[in-house]
């Protein structure tokens, strides 16, 4: 396929720039509101997936309740970091790699920054691996004669098909229904603990929530901080979903008018209702996680494994739920896993196009070659996560290895976003003072406690 050859209906169509027609009021009720957001959908898609399902549990296993608080801490805490990128999105009409690109300091085409997220986004192919793998081990156990490496080159090909010219609103509407379902499937799980004396009680989530420090000490509280919740990748997403939705075109090109300020704060708003829907979700879904990893496997000892991790999260739901539950979890994990790898990959593919376009490999007016780009990036960047789980056989280990470069992009990401807060950001759409200060104190909670997890890891790398 040519560049020039995607006859695609979504290629009518530039979803990144501004068009007069598309100009529109934000909504005004509560309800219309909600018939709106999507954008947290799709990334609450992207969260609850190896971050929640092995990660937090892991971590449950591993120090039981004493770490709820950092859960809590991580999940409340950057969403104002990343409010502020949807509000500058909005009012701007910019990516957030365009964004960060105003940042100074090195360059090569593009800023250091820029390079900073290829970099990441490299390094967390493992996580991609990581849940490939995790599907494709709940699935041999289902059909054993197909082999885990087998499955996870179909899973591969499915990747493909879902995404190769699919537009927003696909991907919005499978991400809801994903999120949706082991949400709810893992909530009642987790309430069912509760009527597990000998694994749950409420002082020992009182006992979680006293900023006492796990076994690890200080790392393994930073590392967790790190990697649940919005992590560095989703903070990247969020930017481009807000584009794709409309909520920049809908707002119309800056003026400095007084209706279009009235338009960006109205659209602003209802991102900030799309924020607040999706922490909720996947804030009851981290901490359901979290729970059940605490109370059933660290009280039996069961962490979960490179070879054994599906059947010892499946003890999960088998404990509380009963035995029958294991054939409600195999299809939740997939669902849970995959619906990541989609989520990952469908934004994944937008922001690497981008780089190529501020690279200078593309106008910004050619839509059709930037989907051309994007649709290279879906072949590739699953394909790298699918080969390193073929390698390396070790979901947790590799969920863990992407969780490090994530955690270690964040105060990155802090430190831009005060940036354009100050020098980028238009005047008209300021937020308010209490907002300003949220978002001082998650930068800078999220700047200390990353530079002390960096300085930890290099001392472990450096006799």
């Amino acid at each position: 396929m040519s560049r020039g050859e995607n006859k695609s209906p979504e290629a009518l169509k530039d979803l990144y720039a501004y068009d007069a027609a598309e100009v529109a009021d934000p909504p005004r009720t509560f309800v219309q509101i909600l018939r709106k957001i999507g954008p947290g959908m799709i990334l609450a898609a992207s969260i609850v997936g190896s971050g929640e399902l092995i990660a937090t549990t892991t971590l449950g296993a591993e120090v039981g309740y004493v770490a709820l608080w950092v859960i809590l801490l991580s999940c409340a805490l950057k969403p104002a970091i990343q409010a502020e990128l949807g509000r500058y999105s909005i009012a701007t009409g910019e990516t957030g790699l365009a964004g960060f690109n105003h940042f100074p300091g090195p360059r090569l085409k593009v800023n250091w920054i820029v390079w900073g997220w290829a970099l990441m986004i490299l390094m967390t192919r493992f996580q991609i691996g990581a849940m490939f793998g995790g599907v494709a081990q709940a699935l041999n156990m289902a059909f054993p004669s197909i082999t885990v490496n087998v499955w996870v080159l179909l899973l591969y090909g499915l990747t493909l098909a879902l995404l190769l010219g699919g537009a927003y609103e696909r991907i919005e509407k499978l991400a809801t229904l994903k999120v949706a379902f082991f949400t709810l499937l893992t909530f009642m799980a987790a309430l069912l603990l509760t009527r597990h004396p000998q694994d749950f009680s409420w002082g020992r989530v009182l006992d979680g929530l006293k900023f006492q420090l796990p076994a690890g000490g200080l790392a393994s509280a930073v590392a967790v901080f790190g990697i649940t919740g919005v992590g560095a990748s989703e903070l990247f997403m969020y930017p481009y979903w807000c584009v794709e939705k409309g909520y920049a075109r809908f707002s119309g090109k800056r003026d400095s008018s007084p209706a279009w300020r009235w338009r960006a704060l109205g659209w602003t708003k209802v991102m900030h209702v799309d924020i607040l829907a999706s922490m909720i979700i996947y804030t009851v879904a981290t901490i359901a996680f979290y729970l059940l990893g605490a109370g059933i496997l660290h009280s039996r000892g069961l962490v979960p494994n490179a070879t054994e991790m599906i059947p010892r999260l499946s003890q999960m739901y088998t404990q509380t739920l009963g035995p029958w539950s294991v054939y409600l979890f195999y299809p939740g994990a997939l669902i849970t896993l995959y619906g990541t790898i989609f989520a990952a990959t469908a934004a994944e593919s937008r922001i690497a196009s981008d780089l190529v376009r501020l690279a200078g490999g593309f106008r910004a007016g050619d839509y059709q070659t930037r989907l051309w780009w994007r649709n290279l990036f879906i072949c590739i960047l699953p394909g790298i996560g699918a080969l390193l789980f073929i390698i390396f056989q070790s979901p947790v280990t590799m969920v863990k290895v992407g969780g490090v470069a994530q955690a270690l992009m964040l105060p990155v990401i802090s430190v831009a976003v005060l940036y354009l807060r100050y020098k980028r950001l238009p005047r008209e759409v300021i937020p308010r003072r209490w907002i300003t200060v949220a978002l001082w104190a998650a930068c800078t909670i999220t700047i200390c406690l990353m530079a002390y997890y960096a300085m930890l890891t290099l001392r472990q790398l450096v006799p």
